[in-house]
Parts: C-alpha cells; structure tokens; sequence
C-alpha cells in the first residue's frame, strides 16, 4: 500500500526517523490538524502533529485515528514532532469504533499504555497492545477478558507484577487466598493483615492463567469466577495507576 503524505510543511531541515507505532488518542488542533499520542515500537510514545487530517477529503487522517497501528514518518520538533506520512499496517479501528462494548474495552487498553509509557523505547509494551487490539478486533476470545490479560501483561512489563502463587510479601509458596494489593497480589496466612479479602481458588487459577495468557484454561472459567476475576484486575490496576482509569468507568 502506497504511502500517505501529510501537505508539504518547512520542516525538511529537521532529523527524520520512522517507524511503527499504534495510535493512542487524538487531540484537534487549530481549524484542520491534530495532535497524536502515539506508541511506537522503538522511541516510546511520541506526541506529534498531523497537519490537515481533519479536512474532509483527508485520506492522511483515516490512518492516524486511535487503535490504528502504522508505519509512521516523523519529522523530530522542538516540542512536537511532525507526521509526514502514514502507511496502514493494521486497521483495527474500523472494527473496534462499530461496536461500543469493543469501543469502550480498547478505550480501557489504550489509556492503560499511555499511562505506563513515556519515550523511552518499549518494544515490548507496543508488541502486547498490538497484539491486545488484534485479538479484539478479530473477536479470538471474549472482549472483558481480553482486556484483563492484557492489564495484568501490561502492568506486569511495567514492573507491577502481581503474585498468584508464592506470597507477595514472604515468598511462602502458595497456594494461598487472602489477596492485598499494597502488598502485591495473594499473601499467606501469616502475613496477611486482618480483614484480608479472600479469593476463591477458582479466581486465583483464572488470575494466573490471564497473566499468562493461558487462554484454554481462562475460556473454561464460570461467569462467577470471570466477574470477580475482573473486579480484581480492575483493582490492581487503578491502584498501581494512582488514579483511575476514566475509560474503565464505562466497563464496570
């Protein structure tokens, strides 16, 4: 496919780089531009300027809209870079902006990965969000939970790895059930503090196996187990976030 050029700009001058990245969300700017947060495969997330893609006959804009991913051209700016040009790589964004529960889901995902992203290269966080929207779109496995694998992966990378066997704070082996979140995930006996909540052992095997993306044994869980499994993904993800997710408010 063809690439798409943004109008000519005075920017020649300026450090030229390229590369992929997943579109994040989108801001107007002026009359017929727009400022994109973008998460790019090897220079983090990038805001940057889209001239004119919010003139109507724009085809340059139709690739730059939030949950696509594309093969960018930036021109480096002094606080903003500049997009020059676009190729479609994965049009996930048609799929997921025609159905509102699949809408407000990759909402929930990607102000996730702008939250736990700056510009340092993260190859590994734009991997798994691409790969999160992908699953998504294609309808491969029940949206909720497609969404909490990918909290729990998400904030794994990020250094928030929650504890679904050994216990968080001693590092007794498991299994255990009393689950805290300043402490981690699942804490024994000893070290739980009192009034702990305690998670079914059913809820502790689908934690692990969404972590781990251990789709056959997540499909199998109950719808009980499921909601409750959401309500703690949903937990530990604000809670390491230190304030909530406003896009999560329309899923739960």
């Amino acid at each position: 496919m063809p690439g798409i050029f943004a109008p000519t700009t005075d920017n020649e001058h300026m450090p030229l780089y390229r590369d992929e990245g997943v579109i994040l969300r989108t801001h107007k700017l002026g009359e017929a531009d727009r400022i994109l947060t973008v998460l790019t495969r090897n220079h983090g997330k990038v805001r940057a300027v889209a001239k004119g893609v919010r003139r109507t006959a724009s085809k340059f804009g139709a690739r730059l809209e939030p949950f696509m991913v594309a093969d960018l051209q930036f021109y480096e700016g002094r606080s903003l870079d500049t997009v020059s040009q676009a190729e479609t790589i994965a049009s996930y964004g048609v799929t997921i902006a025609a159905d509102l529960d699949l809408y407000r889901v990759a909402s929930v995902m990607v102000e996730t990965a702008d939250r736990i992203t700056d510009s340092e290269p993260a190859p590994q966080q734009f991997l798994l969000l691409h790969g999160a929207l992908r699953s998504l779109a294609r309808g491969e496995h029940p949206y909720l939970l497609t969404m909490d694998s990918y909290l729990l992966r998400a904030l794994s990378l990020a250094g928030w790895a929650p504890s679904f066997d050994a216990c968080a704070r001693c590092g007794d082996p498991g299994p255990h059930g009393s689950f805290v979140l300043p402490m981690g995930g699942l804490v024994c006996d000893t070290c739980a503090p009192t009034g702990a909540a305690r998670l079914d052992r059913g809820v502790v095997d689908l934690l692990a196996a969404l972590l781990a993306g251990e789709w056959d044994v997540v499909e199998t869980a109950n719808p009980d187990a499921r909601a409750s499994a959401s309500g703690v993904v949903a937990a530990y993800t604000q809670f390491h976030l230190e304030r909530g997710l406003r896009s999560l408010e329309h899923v739960i």
